[in-house]
């Protein structure tokens, strides 16, 4: 299973970016997904999370900022990210839940993707 990240970029302060990330393999269900980021000298920080049935968390950080959501058909997630701000600088990390068979469900992690957000 790979998850494969995209979307980054640099943006000024104010400005949008909408990650996406895909989840590909040998796949029989993919669980909570979501993305995480890590900022230079910084634990990686939970951004947020979203359930197969949709039901969406976030960090109070990005609360009214981002959207998480998700295609469950294409086993995609993606984070709309609106009105970024200096802090928001960081590698943003996606990760999921996934079932390989009914039995084995492991956490797997994309290669993070470069956020920078200039003023």
């Amino acid at each position: 299973v790979q998850l494969q990240a995209s979307g980054g970029g640099l943006v000024q302060a104010g400005g949008s970016l909408k990650l996406s990330c895909a989840a590909s393999g040998s796949i029989y269900r993919v669980g909570v997904m979501g993305w995480y980021r890590q900022a230079p000298g910084k634990q990686r920080e939970l951004v947020a999370t979203i359930t197969a049935g949709g039901k969406e968390k976030y960090a109070e950080a990005v609360k009214g900022r981002f959207t998480i959501s998700r295609n469950n058909a294409k086993n995609t997630v993606y984070l709309q990210m609106e009105s970024l701000k200096r802090e928001d600088t960081a590698v943003y990390y996606c990760n999921a839940d996934v079932s390989t068979d009914w039995f084995n469900s492991h956490d797997y992690w994309g290669q993070g993707t470069q956020v920078t957000v200039s003023s």
